[in-house]
């Protein structure tokens, strides 16, 4: 199979733009997506999850567009559209779906697509292929070629970045994953690690996340447990941390397009195989339930402080799932939001990095400007943005009415030895 390929990258998120500006610099990529607005913007050169520059924009040949009739000029597909969760919590496979549909319709013969986007084991030759060899009408493995290679984005990250990062790549044949193995190695500084089989590979993605999911978990449980005991999980951990095998993770709101959304991904997949997988529910069950705890501590120090928390406005300083990034998907601080709001506390959200209208219409939330705050009785720095923490207390503080109050810092970035009089300080 001719390795001089023509590539197509279909969905243009945080996933699929810097795999195109990557290939975009070697030749023209067909960048597609069914978004308009999202293609617009980047035809005239931005992008708004600022994950890729206007220079780096500008420096790559991509051909940006909505037309799925497009894809027929390329013979190398990367699918990179998301894969959700539904209200069950279990695989929201449709985006998948759609664009394997939209696919099939567009592939040759002798063409390869390799699929990045996270699923369980099993499913891009179970779901995939077949609906690419209904859609095109030819055969998988004979025709046209299967492969996969998960995605390692970390929003936000400029040193891990696509190139920068190890990438995983498998293929349903030996012949296959020599094609894509020299394709991204045009790209990829890194190194290309060859998966034993698209299972394997497929497997190794969702373990990656919830490796960690389950760590944050031990530490958000030990949280719970030593706040009973009037213990600082933190000082806990700076001591700890002094044993030289102690692995340090911390405590904190568990949200995003991966870490929270994966393991579910592998726990649907063992429940059909007949086995619960315990261990990872629990880790899920605590990290969804932290910001519900983080509310209710900080309306227990209002009523402690003699407040009525119906007539204590709390200010909420950041929405996304983390820190100097835009992205609100699967954000667990909208669930400090809505617990607070069960309790009938008014609340004023502020986040610098968010898009006012997405969290509007995705969470029927509307955000304030940091200079039309009203000063609050309580302030939960829910993501420790940048600008937040330039000017420490001395912006903090004004926050509060009278600069008194309760200020509770989710990720412990403040130095509470420095908190003025008059403000309790709250952490994990």
């Amino acid at each position: 199979m001719n390795k001089n390929r023509k590539i197509s990258v279909i969905g243009m998120g945080y996933v699929g733009l810097p795999v195109a500006v990557a290939f975009g610099r070697l030749g023209e990529v067909i960048g597609f997506d069914i978004d308009e607005r999202r293609i617009a913007e980047l035809k005239e050169g931005s992008d708004n999850t600022a994950e890729v520059s206007a220079d780096e924009l500008s420096a790559a040949s991509i051909a940006f567009t909505t037309d799925s009739k497009q894809l027929e000029k390329a013979d190398f597909h990367i699918v990179a559209v998301p894969t959700p969760i539904n209200d069950a919590k279990n695989p929201d496979m449709e985006p998948l779906i759609a664009a394997s549909g939209l696919l099939g319709r567009a592939i040759k013969a002798g063409d390869i697509v390799v699929y990045e986007s996270t699923v369980y084991p099993g499913a891009t030759e179970e779901i995939c292929a077949p609906i690419l060899e209904r859609e095109s009408g030819l055969v998988c493995g004979r025709d046209f070629h299967l492969g996969y290679s998960p995605e390692r984005i970390n929003p936000g990250d400029k040193e891990h970045t696509f190139t920068s990062i190890v990438k995983i790549v498998s293929a349903q044949d030996r012949a296959t994953l020599d094609v894509i193995r020299y394709v991204y190695e045009s790209v990829v500084t890194a190194g290309i690690y060859a998966a034993s089989s698209i299972r394997v590979a497929e497997a190794t993605k969702v373990v990656e996340n919830i490796q960690r999911d389950v760590n944050i978990a031990l530490m958000n449980q030990l949280a719970l447990i030593f706040d009973k005991l009037e213990i600082d999980t933190n000082d806990v951990l700076d001591a700890a941390a002094t044993k030289w095998n102690f692995l340090r993770f911390s405590p904190g709101l568990v949200g995003g397009h991966c870490i929270g959304i994966d393991p579910y991904y592998l726990a649907y997949r063992a429940a059909r195989s007949g086995y619960i997988p315990d261990l990872i529910l629990t880790a899920r069950s605590i990290n969804d339930g932290l910001g519900n705890y983080i509310a209710a501590q900080v309306v227990k120090a209002m009523l402690q402080a003699g407040c009525s928390p119906e007539n204590s406005l709390v200010t909420v300083l950041g929405l996304t799932f983390k820190e100097n990034v835009g992205d609100t998907r699967n954000t667990r601080v909208i669930d400090i939001i809505s617990e607070l709001k069960q309790f009938n506390a008014p609340v004023q959200v502020n986040d610098v990095h968010a898009d006012a209208d997405k969290v509007r219409d995705e969470y029927q939330l509307e955000l304030v400007d940091l200079q039309s705050l009203q000063p609050a009785r309580a302030v939960i720095l829910a993501v420790p943005h940048a600008v937040y923490l330039d000017n420490n207390w001395d912006w903090i503080v004004t926050l509060l009415e009278d600069q008194r109050g309760i200020v509770y810092d989710v990720k412990g970035r403040l130095d509470r030895d420095d908190a003025p009089a008059g403000v309790r300080v709250m952490r994990l």
